[in-house]
């Protein structure tokens, strides 16, 4: 797996680097937002860790820059700023997950396995999933039904990741919570319902039928006939 570290600590760099150059990934470090970016846009890189406070163009500004470019590199956020809002922030800026300092490399290590199964790096999981005519395609971070781009923020992406990659199954609220807000576990169930109803009403605007079914009691389907 090709790891970028976007770091101004050098230190923390440093020993990031070597933890998971031990791992047998193969590590590249940036000291600054911008260089980061370009070589994030380089797209040579399967993650990049990218820390929120940066010289030159910040954590998000980078995560921005990224996904309006469409590069395929997953980003993690890795920052001391632990307050909801503050992570809510980040993961709408374009990263694929969050990291608060001070951290274990253990659960460092574990985020990079999971998002390289996510994003179809060595060892991982399908890039593209597909179910009627919903396109989601990881490694560009586009969205799509039939033709229509759905122009999607980091929770409604993960919501709708989820209900694709269990195409007909009931998946309940715990589920989805666990899936889509495995970041924060403050948030309450209730909010499964409130992003379904956005994510529905961008799917419905691209056409067709609705494709969410609400299993009353239980939870959500995606239908894939109605996909």
């Amino acid at each position: 797996m090709r790891i970028l570290i976007i770091e101004d600590d050098q230190r923390l760099a440093r020993l990031m680097s070597h933890v998971l150059g031990e791992e047998q990934f193969m590590v590249e470090v940036a000291h600054d937002g911008e260089v980061g970016l370009e070589h994030i846009l380089r797209g040579a890189y399967d993650i990049a860790i990218v820390d929120w406070m940066l010289p030159g163009l910040d954590g998000p500004g980078v995560c921005r820059a990224a996904r309006a470019a469409r590069a395929p590199t997953a980003l993690l956020m890795l920052t001391a700023r632990g307050q909801v809002e503050e992570r809510v922030a980040g993961l709408d800026s374009g990263a694929d997950d969050y990291l608060v300092k001070p951290f274990a490399f253990d659960e460092l290590l574990a985020r990079l396995r999971a998002l390289g199964r996510r994003f179809n790096v060595p060892g991982g999981g399908g890039a593209e999933l597909r179910a009627g005519t919903l396109v989601l395609d990881q490694r560009a971070h586009l969205a799509r039904r039939g033709e229509c781009v759905l122009n999607l923020t980091a929770t409604e992406w993960r919501l709708l990741e989820c209900l694709m990659r269990h195409p007909g199954q009931v998946l309940t609220r715990d589920q989805i919570l666990d899936y889509a807000w495995s970041y924060d576990r403050d948030v309450l169930p209730s909010m499964v319902e409130v992003y379904v109803s956005y994510l529905r009403r961008k799917l419905n605007a691209a056409g067709r039928a609705d494709p969410i079914q609400t299993v009353r009691g239980v939870g959500y389907r995606l239908d894939p006939a109605n996909a």
